[in-house]
């Protein structure tokens, strides 16, 4: 066994409150630019759904929160470094069909979607990126040095991990600032073997564009399963929202907004239906309800919660055929000729926190004109699932399950 190893930590999503912003300021960018994005966001959505399910098959109780372009730019960054059938089953498990598309358009659509993500926005803040620590001593490939801080925002940092406890600090120290102490001490355990961790950080914070009042929030059921219902706050709008019956998955589908550049769909399956909408999740799905139609008048209510979702990346990703990096027999030669490597541990953590106004406090009253007519009731009180989806980049930038909104 090498006794040295790469340490692939996939990191996380902090985040405040869910909505849509495709009325938001614009991002400032080519049409070429659009296009790379554009190009490689079908097959975000492939592997985001095809992660959700692997998640999903191993619990059908728990809630799910986790970052599909987090943990699809982070591997696809170690990609850079990686060669032969190491190389060529991480963008498989990644569901880049390299037939259809050319390496260099993945790597180039990455660079402008990372470009597009952490354009400032003084309605969304939404920042992404990776942390390269290097034993010192341990010389890295130039050109993988390059590639990574071009096209994944990458930083670079020599530390020392048989200074286990001061690694872990800096490890630490540099996460907790870069998510805003959203993550605070997530590395517990560090092997002195390690000669190479890799951080991947997304951080976003929004405000609704429309937001709830916090004095009609009330206690409610939430109906866990046929047995169980939890008491829950239960936050309440009278609006007009983009919401819709769909009777293909037999589910309401509502979209919301952000101030900003993303978009918020929740999906609320009938009783008995979370699986049967599970299995329908697909790239269709999500570009046929992001075609919005008319808002309508809707009585809506949406539980308050704060969910965390923590996960081993090795096990689920080995189970969608992305083996190889982990083992003894891992060709990352591209990211150093000077000792053998492999990813040992790969963790990925996000927070929702999902909330009237965001964040931060809305100043502001919104008013809107509603129809005279009596508006029909939506409460999520059920399981249902969400997708939160940057409007310019077309990429899903969250997934989630929410079954016991009480469970942190």
């Amino acid at each position: 066994m090498p006794s040295s190893a790469v340490w692939g930590l996939l990191l996380w999503a902090a985040l405040s409150s869910l909505a849509q912003g495709l009325q938001g300021d614009a991002v400032q960018d080519t049409d070429h630019d659009h296009l790379a994005c554009h190009k490689i966001a079908p097959s975000l959505a492939d592997f985001a759904f095809s992660l959700y399910r692997h998640m999903a098959h191993e619990s059908n109780t728990s809630n799910i929160f986790f970052s599909p372009v987090s943990i699809a730019s982070a591997f696809a960054l170690l990609s850079l470094g990686s060669k032969g059938e190491t190389h060529t089953e991480i963008l498989r498990g990644l569901a880049f069909n390299l037939t259809e598309r050319t390496e260099e358009d993945v790597h180039h659509g990455f660079q402008h979607l990372l470009h597009s993500l952490n354009q400032p926005d003084s309605q969304l803040q939404l920042t992404t990126g990776n942390g390269l620590f290097i034993q010192q001593g341990l010389k890295l490939a130039e050109k993988f040095l390059e590639d990574a801080k071009k096209m994944y925002h990458s930083e670079a940092f020599t530390i020392n991990f048989e200074e286990t406890a001061e690694a872990k600090k800096q490890i630490n120290d540099y996460v907790e600032k870069k998510t805003q102490g959203k993550i605070v001490d997530l590395v517990k355990d560090l092997d002195k073997s390690a000669v190479f961790a890799l951080i991947n950080f997304i951080f976003f914070r929004g405000k609704w564009e429309k937001p709830f009042e916090t004095e009609m929030t009330k206690e409610e059921d939430f109906h866990v399963d046929a047995q169980t219902t939890v008491r829950v706050p239960m936050m309440n709008r009278l609006g007009m929202f983009h919401i819709q019956r769909c009777q293909e998955l037999s589910s309401w589908v509502l979209l919301m907004d952000y101030q900003g550049n993303a978009t918020a769909m929740f999906l609320m399956p009938d009783e008995g239906k979370l699986q049967h909408v599970q299995d329908k999740l697909s790239v269709a799905t999500l570009s046929k309800f992001l075609q919005r139609t008319h808002a309508s008048s809707v009585n809506l209510k949406l539980p308050k919660l704060s969910i965390s979702g923590t996960y081993d990346l090795k096990s689920t990703l080995s189970e969608m055929g992305i083996t190889k990096v982990f083992g003894n027999d891992a060709d990352l030669s591209g990211i150093t000729t000077e000792k053998p490597l492999k990813v040992s541990q790969a963790v990925h953590k996000a927070v929702l926190n999902l909330d009237e106004k965001g964040t931060e406090a809305a100043g502001a009253i919104f008013m809107e004109a509603i129809p005279m007519s009596l508006p029909p009731d939506v409460t999520f009180d059920h399981p249902f699932i969400l997708v939160i989806y940057d409007n310019i980049t077309r990429a899903p930038l969250f997934v989630g399950r929410v079954v016991d909104p009480t469970k942190a």
